[in-house]
């Protein structure tokens, strides 16, 4: 007997992201000649800016990558002039990161680029089902969390 894993949750979850994961990567790389990751990676730096500037090692953790994942990625955007490190005043050891004007304008393409995927990927859905999905989608998160704070509380 096969499992019905279509049906569950987690399997469903994990599928659609997957499929719209590599789906946008490969728009990305064609249109923008940036990876998935990469694009990830400039998201995360342009949603901090008018902060403190991020530290690799930061930006590592906020997008659950290795240290060495995110310096090599660092590497080839800022050898593109995506992005560019800055030394932190205080101590040598540490870049910040900053997005070049060149990046921001890639991001919004690639927000252009996932608004159509989304809009694909939901064309079967009303607009009070897509609003309703996100709403699910949103709560199970909350769920999760919670269950996560539980855990790291006991």
């Amino acid at each position: 007997m096969k499992p019905a894993l279509s049906a569950r949750f987690g399997f469903l979850v994990n599928e659609v992201s997957r499929l719209y994961s590599q789906q946008f990567d490969r728009l990305a790389r064609e249109k923008l000649g940036l990876s998935q990751a990469q694009c990830r990676l400039l998201a995360v730096l342009a949603w901090h800016e008018g902060e403190e500037a991020l530290s690799q090692v930061e930006l590592a953790q906020r997008l659950g990558l290795t240290a060495m994942a995110v310096a090599t990625m660092c590497d080839r955007l800022a050898a593109a002039g995506w992005i560019e490190r800055r030394e932190h005043p205080g101590d040598r050891r540490v870049n910040r990161l900053h997005i070049k004007p060149s990046a921001r304008k890639a991001l919004e393409q690639a927000m252009q680029l996932a608004d159509q995927l989304t809009a694909d990927a939901l064309s079967g859905l009303n607009a009070a089902e897509r609003k309703q999905l996100l709403a699910l989608l949103s709560r199970a998160r909350d769920g999760l969390l919670a269950a996560a704070a539980k855990e790291d509380a006991s």
